[in-house]
């Protein structure tokens, strides 16, 4: 048998010469196995599942990076036996192997044309944790925040944290060497790796770590190949915290201990299948502050760096302005922009301490030192709340960073050259000089990264839709790995080379450390089965792009404002960085936390748009049904709106899709009765006795249930016997007498209108006692919410443009009004730009004055009081904030207003209560509603004590409370109606 060494060393290919030399690595395959027959092999040798459909292949074919490779099938083992079935199957058959973590490699590491193996799904579990030894033992698919959760109860954590903490995997970390914010402290993933269990591509079970390696082949090898090149190996490697280009060859050398884990950690999945890992664990500071240095712009923070490193911080972030001007081009200002000092750039650095005191005291001296020896300004955060506000800017940044504002508004920005990493010491000049690089070549970018390693994220506004665009990608590729070559560099200084890189390799190596990059993947898989491109004889930086081949122009119906126009702009927005499948917070994406199934997460679904609009995996256009599948799922809960880095808007996509799917076609029954549900209410308003005497019946309403395709599960809620327009209409419970005080109009919804009308009449009290006349539209009007979410696009534009009509001279006038439903606030501010252009909505700059009751209060009557609910001290408080306030307002301005009525309230960080309008009513979505409930929700509700208020401003949110907790929720505008009664009944005694 053959030397793999000997003969890879004796037959060189030129790393840098685009094109394969392996099987399985060109495009489609050079002896494609069929795919049904890998499909059901496959299915025949593991115990996970096994996808082949165009849903799995579609969602599965993207990273965060710029590639695209569509795989053959996805498998998801169950154990480490899983993992050596699939890859003899896939040696058998000459089928790549691609090893995936959470898929938000930038690089192109996390995708391929063979089988993409997932851990996530079942390959998920801490197995132990030694906190004498310091040590836990993990699989591969492990979030990292889930290993730190368990760690804590220690007092311990992993040390390396990307920014991806709450979703990226331990698997991917160690194929990547993953560093973030902390490496200035506890060093990349490889400095935290103890022992490594794998499998090479022959199948061979394998436990390196503290010790003797096995005596085996792949060892013997190994070390004929150190011993063979002890001097190219020990002069090849430039000497940097954040080198992570290209294969540690050095962690091999003798001096080093022949570390065979190390080596293979950063390895990109080219050269062995991970199935266990043990990691090293760090005492975790008891507190920790937030140091935020201001200085003239981001080269002038990166100057400072030097005087800061010896004062040894746990962190050392860096950035400028423009990450700053490219968060407020989103119309949104967090209030963690108030706490950053003066300046155009700024370094924030984390100290660590026994407790407050020492955490602080050592933090203004590091100031102290700052301001005498950099000249910065400073400012520190000791309250958790503002430091996780100011580091969420920092950890956001790779989203943020991709709509770089332009005099136009706003443009596209790419991975690429995303984590050059250069000396600390070097890093002012080569940020200078990158900054002129980027200039020369007529691009943008807005550099940010761990400035305290000298590793710079950036994201660049490269046109690689064209010829040209992609010409002068390469063309600036290619100088900038000259320029950080030129400092002493590293191509790669976190997420790894890739597709993106490796082919600048020969850039930073000699031809003879190269080789021996050719001969160490030999050793471990000869026949190029993994990961096959990578690294060695790694595929075009310039090939295989999300964006080639044709785009369909298909027919579209909204407008897109801030995408051009174009749908498959807008599912562009999508970069792949996998907020949305963060399973621990926020309300993006409800339907994932429930299901953990990719194509439910707003990636997914972005990546099954995408692939519709190409027309190869997903050919059927709007008529596709794995689309519609994916999609069916979506609650439409905005909250990919505010929370997904881009601003991906999933329900507005949702409803051009249905919109598109059921043209001149049947619809399903829910869309008819709950998408048309304000004109079933107008009719039921004739007669709600009527109606509610039919909805009381067992047996009609199980009818009705049944003919609406409503879910059976779900009770129908009862109209109102009056209506708010006719009790306001009256004056005998709300309205004022007169009309000579500065005017309000009140929304009248379809839910407060015929369903909750006390929560109307008691915003027409709050509104009358701050100094106001209450008027209601002079006719019916709606926001056409229903018809949007079930997707009949036409109906709600016609009822959206008579609405127009009606309002007009109010909108003209600049009116204010309130909205007490969030759904439908979320129409007037947001959605009804889709549907019109701002011409034709009629306000002087396209945009009506529509607000909630808290943010007119506080705009319109600050200085109004309102009387505490106990004046003996604070009423407690818990508020299920509705996901489209959460899009579009947020709650900021009703805890103040609470605040002023004596009402301490905490905000729920429970995501979407699952109800979410129709999508909860519908039959086959009741589990998901369910579950997206209990996840946190209903345990909170339940836990509160009983004079404990529950506050809900959104119908559905309300709704979902009593159908499954024994609470009833009120609105904000009962609370403050309460607190004035009260008021009253304690001055009239």
């Amino acid at each position: 048998m053959s030397d793999p060494v000997n003969e890879a060393a004796a037959t060189p290919t030129d790393p840098s010469r685009p094109g394969p030399a392996h099987p399985g690595a060109e495009r489609t395959g050079t002896a494609p196995a069929d795919a049904e027959r890998l499909a059901a092999r496959l299915r025949a040798a593991v115990t996970g599942d096994v996808e082949a459909d165009p849903t799995a292949r579609a969602v599965f074919s993207m990273d965060a990076s710029n590639y695209r490779h569509v795989p053959r099938a996805v498998v998801f083992p169950r154990d480490a036996g899983d993992v050596r079935a699939t890859l003899r199957v896939c040696r058998e058959l000459g089928v790549p192997i691609t090893a995936r973590g959470a898929g938000t490699s930038i690089a192109g590491q996390a995708v391929g044309e063979g089988v993409v193996l997932d851990h996530t799904r079942y390959m998920n579990r801490i197995l132990d944790i030694d906190p004498q030894a310091r040590t836990a033992r993990v699989q591969p698919g492990v979030v990292l925040d889930a290993l730190r959760a368990e760690a804590s109860r220690y007092g311990l954590t992993f040390g390396p944290d990307p920014s991806t903490h709450s979703r990226c995997t331990l698997g991917g970390m160690i194929g990547n060497d993953s560093c973030g914010s902390h490496s200035v402290a506890w060093g990349r993933t490889t400095h935290n790796v103890v022992a490594l269990d794998v499998l090479s591509a022959d199948g061979t079970s394998m436990t390196f770590g503290p010790g003797e390696a096995p005596d085996n082949a792949h060892t013997r090898a190994l070390k004929s190949l150190v011993d063979d090149n002890l001097a190219t190996i020990r002069q090849g490697f430039p000497s940097l915290p954040r080198r992570v280009s290209g294969y540690a060859l050095d962690r091999l050398l003798p001096e080093n201990g022949f570390d065979v884990a190390r080596a293979l950690v950063g390895s990109e999945g080219t050269c062995a299948l991970l199935t266990e890992a043990t990691v090293r664990l760090v005492p975790a500071p008891a507190v920790r502050v937030l140091l935020v240095a201001g200085y003239a712009d981001d080269v002038a923070a990166a100057d400072a760096v030097p005087h800061v490193l010896p004062l040894e911080p746990l962190t050392l972030e860096g950035m400028g302005s423009d990450m700053i001007d490219a968060l407020l081009v989103r119309g949104r200002r967090p209030a963690a922009l108030d706490r950053l000092p003066e300046g155009g750039g700024w370094l924030f650095a984390e100290i660590g301490g026994h407790d407050l005191a020492d955490a602080r005291d050592r933090a203004e001296r590091i100031a102290a030192t700052l301001t005498t020896e950099t000249g910065a300004a400073t400012s520190i955060a000791d309250d958790p709340a503002d430091q996780k506000q100011l580091w969420s800017i920092r950890e956001a940044a790779s989203g943020i960073a991709t709509r770089i504002p332009t005099p136009e508004g706003s443009a596209e920005a790419w991975p690429g050259w995303e984590d050059a990493a250069v000396p600390p010491e070097r890093l002012g000049a080569y940020l200078r000089e990158f900054r002129q690089l980027l200039v020369d070549h007529g691009l943008r970018g807005i550099p940010y990264g761990h400035f305290g390693e000298g590793c710079v994220h950036v994201r660049i506004d490269f046109t690689l839709t064209d010829d040209d665009g992609r010409a002068r990608f390469r063309s600036f590729m290619e100088d900038a790995g000259d320029l950080v070559v030129a400092h002493g560099g590293s191509l790669s200084g976190e997420h790894g080379d890739g597709q993106a890189r490796a082919e600048l390799l020969p850039r930073m190596y000699s031809p003879e450390v190269l080789r021996l990059f050719e001969a160490f993947k030999a050793i471990w898989d000869p026949g190029d089965l993994l990961n096959p491109g990578v690294l060695v004889r790694p595929r075009p930086m310039d090939a295989d792009l999300r964006f080639d081949g044709p785009v369909r122009e298909l027919p579209l119906t909204l407008k897109y404002p801030h995408d051009g126009g174009s749908l498959a702009v807008a599912a562009r927005r999508c970069v792949g960085v996998g907020k949305c499948i963060d399973t621990s917070t926020g309300v993006m994406c409800p339907s994932y936390m429930a299901t953990g199934r990719e194509e439910h997460s707003t990636r997914g679904r972005a990546r099954m748009l995408s692939e519709m609009m190409r027309g190869e995996t997903v050919p059927d256009g709007w008529r596709s049904t794995e689309v519609r599948d994916a999609l069916d799922l979506c609650l439409a809960c905005k909250g990919c709106l505010s929370d997904c880095p881009v601003n991906v808007d999933m329900a507005s996509y949702k409803a051009e899709f249905l919109h598109q799917h059921y043209r001149r076609r049947v619809r399903p029954a829910a869309h008819y009765s709950l998408g048309f549900l304000p004109l079933w209410s107008r009719l039921a308003a004739v007669a709600p006795r009527a109606a509610n005497a039919v909805l009381g019946s067992r047996t009609l309403s199980r009818a009705l249930t049944r003919l609406g395709g409503i879910a059976p599960e779900r009770s129908l809620p009862r109209f109102a016997r009056r209506t708010l327009r006719k009790r306001l209409r009256t004056r005998g419970e709300a309205a004022p007498a007169t009309f000579t005080r500065p005017r309000v109009v009140l929304w009248p919804d379809t839910f407060t209108d015929h369903f909750s009308p006390d929560v109307g009449l008691a915003a027409a009290r709050v509104l009358d006692h701050a100094g106001f006349d209450v008027v209601l539209p002079r006719s019916s009007v709606c926001c056409g919410l229903t018809w949007i979410s079930t997707g009949q696009l036409g109906v709600a534009r016609t009822v959206l443009r008579r609405t127009l009509r009606v309002l007009g001279p109010e909108i003209a006038a600049g009116t204010p009004i309130v909205a007490l439903e969030p759904s439908c606030l979320a129409v007037l501010r947001h959605d009804i730009h889709d549907l019109f252009d701002p011409g034709e909505i009629g306000a002087e700059d396209g945009r009506i004055n529509a607000l909630t009751l808290a943010e007119f209060l506080e705009r319109y009557a600050p200085d109004v009081d309102f009387p505490h609910l106990d004046p003996d001290g604070p009423t407690q408080a818990i508020t299920q904030q509705h996901c489209h306030q959460h899009a579009v307002a947020g709650n900021a301005a009703d805890q103040r207003v609470m605040a002023k009525a004596g009402v301490s309230c905490r905000t729920l960080d429970s995501g979407c209560c699952g109800l979410a309008g129709n999508f909860g009513m519908e039959r086959g979505h009741y589990g998901v509603s369910v579950a997206a409930a209990e996840r946190m929700l209903v345990p909170e509700v339940e836990a509160a004590a009983d004079d404990t208020l529950v506050l809900a401003d959104g119908f559905s949110c309300r709704t979902q409370i009593a159908d499954l907790t024994s609470r009833r929720a009120v609105h904000l505008a009962e609370i403050l109606d309460r607190a004035l009664r009260h008021g009253s009944r304690r001055t009239s005694r």
